[in-house]
């Protein structure tokens, strides 16, 4: 019968469908906020372009799952609709969809979309954490901290490292691989006396100068190669003679302008202290900007571009006075703000276009664009603290190793004294009260405090993983319980399930405690027959094969069909949940006072896959004695468990460990073939027709 089962079940996992959620344009629309627009379809994957009300590209919107397919602690990736503008900053970014158990019925869906709230205006080159900065950043570092939610952590790093994963995707596809260095920002402490002499010879004035033969070659060939007499008449006069020199950083301002100008610069920048302040000097004829510009407006022939990103400039609307040995010419202060994307430190190219003009009623216009390359050196600048953030795994792991280290010291310490030290440990007159302290632990720390309850749906989701193709990583996100599970797989190769069932579930701790209470008032206690035990038995198979029939036939009903494990809510939300599920959990508990640890032995589905592990333990870890069985049948009758057959073989898979035969085969008082022993031997024996002493649940 569990043979069969065990065959449908693994028949079951192999019909597992890989599936994708895919949204319609009328559905990523309803997420795209006024007053953008969703445009056209850039690719396969659900990319789409993000129209403002005119119609021109403004940005992106696009879901995590095609690029980013993060499994998620049900084996499904979190998706979720993001809205970038054209400069890599977060518009908006949702939820779609998820099936992530402790927001589906535990928390509810508020605290996970209050969650994705934070991105709003985010850049996506910022470097992101969840919670607290770690490693001493301060308020200059460039991390920026997200605030996680309070026993969801391993969920939302998951959703944060699908929705960064994603959009950085997008962005190497169509943002041109924009590296996201942190911008540096001009250091107003830094002071040398500089003069212009000096900016030319040290590359911090960058010069352009082009004649008017240089220009006319240029539109050789257009209709517009006649249309300037004045370069024809003048072929060696100078139609730019451009310097540009970023002249917000003090020392290069003060040799480039007089103080009246830097007062200016000064008064302004308290309020705008991250625009950037590039000087422009023209001694040609072209004059930096045509008849019709309008003065504190972008410059109509002036453009920038850095990394192939445009760099928005404005007129900074200042009367420019230059120092006395700067260049002649039209001068002209333009602005930008470095939160744009402008990077002082880093190299950009400042365009001029040349405009030329055929035809006298509608003159036809032509433009040509002259370009000068600038950098100002990094010494006048200081770089925000660049803190390179930990994977998502490794900060888990930093933010939980005081956990860890206490976890792993206690789990070796029970590892130790159920091999090595097991057989003295049971016969310990003190047995009983030590492993009531250790299931209190566990309820305790691994349970309540560490939130390392085990269930079924991390087996679902490894599995729907395996066969959906994806990676593994969502279990890093949770090392406590990992760790818990690294010791339950160390379990299953030295004793079976045992370990995990005995020892280490909270919830299974919980209904031990449940059967002394019960006994400590009396009740009386439901044994069922041995026929009804092993039919009992059955049914937690029955409910592993219905889980996984539901992956793969109804995944939508997963979540709601796994709470048949209350664990979530009598260990993960502390019983603060709907009344429904309060009652069911209860109900397992009360029945526990009466009918021995119930829902462990007869439903769990956990102890279902647990039971199949144990079919990799490597030996038989519990002495028999050929009189086990028969004549004797002490261990059986003690074992609540129903885990020893009536010939005293163990059933291994049913086998909680908690070491009752154990003591009672070492025991010379109760076992009954040490007893008989004694008794040929002539040594004095205890009456076995008084009652025998009972041993711990």
């Amino acid at each position: 019968m569990l043979t069969m089962l065990r065959l449908l079940i693994l028949s079951l996992l192999l019909a597992l469908p890989a599936r994708a959620q895919v949204l319609t344009p009328e559905q990523m629309q309803a997420h795209v906020p006024p007053p953008f627009g969703l445009g056209e379809a850039l690719n396969d994957k659900g990319l789409y372009r993000v129209v403002n009300s005119g119609g021109a590209p403004a940005g992106y919107a696009f879901t995590t799952q095609p690029y980013a397919p993060l499994p998620g602690f049900a084996g499904a990736p979190v998706n979720a609709l993001v809205v970038l503008d054209r400069e890599g900053t977060f518009v908006t970014v949702r939820v779609v969809h998820h099936n992530e158990p402790i927001f589906i019925s535990g928390m509810g869906e508020g605290p996970f979309r209050e969650f994705f709230e934070q991105y709003a205006g985010k850049s996506i080159w910022s470097p992101m954490t969840i919670g607290t900065p770690y490693g001493g950043a301060d308020a200059g570092s460039s991390l920026v901290a997200l605030d996680g939610i309070t026993k969801a952590t391993a969920s939302v790093r998951i959703a944060h490292e699908s929705i960064m994963a994603a959009a950085h995707a997008v962005a190497r596809e169509h943002m041109q691989g924009r590296v996201a260095a942190p911008a540096a920002r001009p250091d107003f402490d830094h002071d040398e006396p500089l003069t212009w002499a000096d900016l030319v010879e040290q590359g911090l004035a960058s010069h352009l100068r082009v004649t008017n033969a240089e220009i006319d070659a240029m539109f050789q060939g257009t209709r517009w190669a006649y249309s300037d007499p004045v370069a024809e008449s003048d072929p060696d006069g100078l139609y730019l003679d451009l310097w540009l020199v970023d002249v917000t950083p003090p020392a290069l301002a003060r040799a480039a302008l007089d103080q009246g100008t830097i007062d200016q610069m000064t008064r302004f920048r308290g309020v705008a202290p991250t625009d950037e302040f590039l000087l422009v000097i023209d001694a040609g004829r072209h004059g930096l900007v045509s008849d019709t510009f309008v003065r504190n407006t972008s410059p109509d022939q002036i453009k920038a571009e850095q990394g192939g990103f445009p760099i928005a400039l404005r007129d900074a609307d200042f009367l420019v006075d230059l120092a006395p040995d700067a260049p002649e010419g039209t001068a002209m202060i333009l602005r930008t703000d470095r939160r744009l994307g402008f990077n002082p430190a880093e190299p950009y190219t400042l365009i001029i276009e040349a405009v030329r003009e055929h035809g006298f009623i509608t003159p036809e216009i032509g433009r040509v664009e002259l370009e000068l390359e600038h950098q100002t050196d990094d010494r006048f600048f200081l770089r925000e603290k660049v803190v390179t953030p930990m994977p998502p795994w490794l900060e888990a792991l930093y933010n939980r190793q005081i956990d860890l280290i206490a976890l792993a010291i206690g789990l070796a310490a029970l590892v130790w004294a159920l091999g090595a030290r097991m057989n003295r440990f049971a016969g310990w007159r003190h047995f009983t009260p030590a492993r009531l302290l250790i299931l209190a632990v566990m309820t305790g720390f691994v349970g309540f405090w560490g939130q390392g309850q085990l269930s079924i749906v991390t087996p679902l989701g490894v599995l729907r993983t395996a066969l959906e193709g994806g990676t593994y990583t969502f279990l890093l996100y949770d090392p406590f319980s990992l760790m818990v599970w690294a010791a339950a797989g160390l379990g299953f190769v030295l004793w079976g399930r045992g370990l995990f069932c005995g020892w280490l579930c909270p919830f299974g701790a919980l209904q031990e405690f449940a059967h002394h209470f019960g006994r400590a008032l009396r009740l009386p206690q439901i044994n069922p027959s041995a026929a009804w035990d092993k039919r009992l038995k059955s049914l937690k198979y029955v409910a592993l094969g219905g889980l996984v029939g539901l992956v793969a036939f109804a995944p939508q009903h997963v979540d709601t069909a796994a709470e048949i494990e209350p664990f979530k809510t009598a260990i993960s939300v502390f019983f603060v949940r709907e009344w429904v599920f309060v009652a069911y959990a209860v109900f397992w508990l009360a029945l526990g006072m009466v009918l021995f640890k119930g829902f462990c032995r007869y439903l769990c589905p956990l102890g279902a896959v647990m039971a199949i592990g144990g079919l990799i333990r490597g030996r038989n870890w519990i002495a028999r004695r050929k009189e086990c069985g028969s004549p004797c049948q002490l261990c059986r009758v003690k074992c609540q468990y129903g885990a020893i057959e009536k010939s005293g073989k163990i059933a291994y898979s049913e086998c909680f460990q908690c070491l009752d035969c154990v003591a009672i085969h070492d025991d010379e008082k109760r076992c009954v073939p040490l007893v008989l022993a004694a008794r040929r031997a002539g040594r004095p024996t205890p009456d076995l027709s008084a009652p025998p002493h009972e041993a711990p649940a």
